[in-house]
C-alpha cells in the first residue's frame, strides 16, 4: 500500500483484518491528516465505529432561492477517531517517499525496495493545472462567534445567498459551513467545476464578506484551510497493468461534489474480497454500471463549471426538488444509474428560464470562465476590518 491518507489507511486496515500481509508506505505515517472530512452518515461502512464521527448534523440546510432542509443525517469525521479505528498494528509501516510504483514493486527515496503480490496506489492526486477543479478556502471560527449563522448541530451544505460580494458576471461560488465537534465551525467558500479552479485570495475575500454580512467579527488570528484538487480523475482501465489506483487516484473522487473518502471506505472490502478471490479489483470496483454513473456525473460537472451564479442557483433549486433516492443517486450511490439519469434529465428540464438549459448541457457558453482574470489585490488586514478586531 502506497499512501496512508484515510483511503489508503482504510484499505490497508481491511486487508490486515482479512488476514493479508500488509506493507504500507507513506512519507509521514504518524501525521494526523490536515483536511476536514465529511460525508452522509449512511455512506459509511457498518464496520466503522461511531467514534469516527466528530459531529452529526441531522438535517443540513441548502440555500438556493429558498431554504431546503435535507432530512438525511450528515457528519464531520473525527481525524483522530478515524485514524484510531483504522489501526495498522499488524502491518509493516515504512516512513518514506515512493519514487517508483509498479504492479509488484515499490522503490523509496532512501533506496529501500518493497516487493508484493499486489500494490495499491492511494497517494491522492497532483495539482490540477487547467483541469476541472474543486477549490475552497475555509476559516475556523469559534462556535460562540459563529452562532449567528451556524448553531450547534446545524450545517450549511450549499449556501448560494447573495452575500459573498461577487458580482453577477464573476465565476460563482457557494458557502459550506459546519460545526466540527471541537468548539469551532468551518466557513468555507467553495468553487466546483471551473477549469483551473478559483484562487485562494478570491475565495478568502468571499468568505470574509459572508461572515461580515451576518455580523460575525473575527479575532484576526483564526486558522484557515485551503483545498485545490482535480475533479475529473477517471476510473482505471481493466487490465492496464501497474499498481492498482485506489481512492481519489482511482477515480473515486465524486466529480460533482469533490467527496471521495466515504466512497473509498465503503469500497475497501470490495477491493480486498476481489483480491482474496484471485479476481481483478479494478473490475470489481468498476462495473459497467459504475462507469456509466461516473460518465453521467462528469456531464454534470461540465455543466456546473460553465454556469453563472444565477444559473447555478436555478439548477440547484431544481435538483433539490427531486426525490430522496434521486438525490442520493447523484450525491452518493456508486452504481445506481437509472435514477441518476432521471434526476439529471429532470434538473435540466426544471431549470428556468428555458434558455439557461443550453448552457447547462453545453450548447452555449461552453468555455464561459476559461481565462477569467480575477482581481489581484491581496486580502489585507484593513480589508478585513469589518470582521476582525
Amino acid at each position: 500500500m502506497v499512501g496512508l491518507g484515510p483511503t489508503g489507511r482504510a484499505l490497508a486496515h481491511r486487508a490486515m483484518r482479512a488476514g493479508l500481509s500488509v506493507v504500507a508506505v507513506d512519507p509521514r505515517p504518524d501525521r494526523l491528516w490536515p483536511p476536514t472530512y465529511s460525508c452522509w452518515v449512511d455512506e459509511l461502512p457498518e464496520w466503522l465505529p461511531d467514534s469516527a464521527i466528530a459531529q452529526r448534523i441531522e438535517a443540513p440546510v441548502v440555500w438556493t432561492k429558498a431554504e431546503h432542509r435535507i432530512d438525511r443525517p450528515y457528519c464531520v469525521l473525527s481525524k483522530q477517531g478515524l485514524r484510531d479505528a483504522l489501526s495498522l498494528e499488524r502491518a509493516t509501516v515504512l516512513a518514506g517517499r515512493a519514487t517508483s510504483v509498479d504492479a509488484h514493486r515499490v522503490e523509496l527515496n532512501d533506496g529501500t525496495t518493497v516487493t508484493a503480490a499486489t500494490v495499491f496506489d492511494a497517494r491522492g492526486l497532483p495539482s490540477p493545472g487547467s483541469r476541472r477543479t474543486a477549490s475552497a478556502h475555509g476559516i475556523f471560527v469559534d462556535a460562540d462567534r459563529a452562532a449567528p449563522m451556524v448553531g450547534d448541530g446545524e450545517g450549511l451544505l450549499l449556501d448560494w445567498r447573495d452575500e459573498n460580494g461577487a458580482g453577477p458576471h464573476e465565476p460563482p461560488s457557494f458557502l459550506y459551513a459546519v460545526p466540527l465537534g471541537d468548539g469551532t465551525v468551518i466557513f468555507e467558500e467553495t468553487s466546483l467545476g471551473l477549469r483551473g479552479g478559483m484562487p485562494q485570495r478570491e475565495l478568502r475575500r468571499r468568505t470574509l464578506n459572508r461572515l461580515a454580512a451576518h455580523g460575525i467579527r473575527l479575532r484576526g488570528d483564526e486558522p484557515s484551510e485551503a483545498a485545490h484538487y482535480p475533479l475529473d480523475q477517471p476510473p482505471p482501465k481493466r487490465g492496464a497493468g501497474g499498481a492498482i489506483p485506489f481512492g481519489s487516484r482511482g477515480g473515486m473522487m465524486h466529480p460533482c461534489t469533490g467527496y471521495s473518502v466515504a466512497d473509498s471506505l465503503a469500497l475497501a472490502d470490495t477491493a480486498i474480497d476481489a483480491l482474496r478471490a484471485g479476481a481483478d479489483p479494478v473490475a470489481a470496483l468498476w462495473s459497467r454500471r459504475a462507469r456509466l454513473v461516473y460518465w453521467m456525473r462528469m456531464r454534470g460537472v461540465y455543466g456546473l463549471g460553465r454556469l453563472t451564479t444565477a444559473q447555478s442557483i436555478a439548477m440547484f433549486d431544481a435538483f433539490f426538488t427531486a426525490s430522496p433516492r434521486r438525490q442520493r443517486a447523484l450525491l452518493s450511490a456508486h452504481d445506481d444509474y437509472a435514477p441518476l439519469g432521471a434526476v439529471l434529465f429532470m434538473t435540466v428540464a426544471r431549470t428556468w428560464p428555458f434558455r439557461w438549459r443550453y448552457d447547462l448541457v453545453g450548447w452555449t457558453n461552453r468555455n464561459r470562465w476559461v481565462g477569467y482574470e480575477y482581481a489581484t489585490e491581496p486580502v489585507t488586514p484593513s480589508s478585513r476590518s469589518s470582521t476582525s478586531r
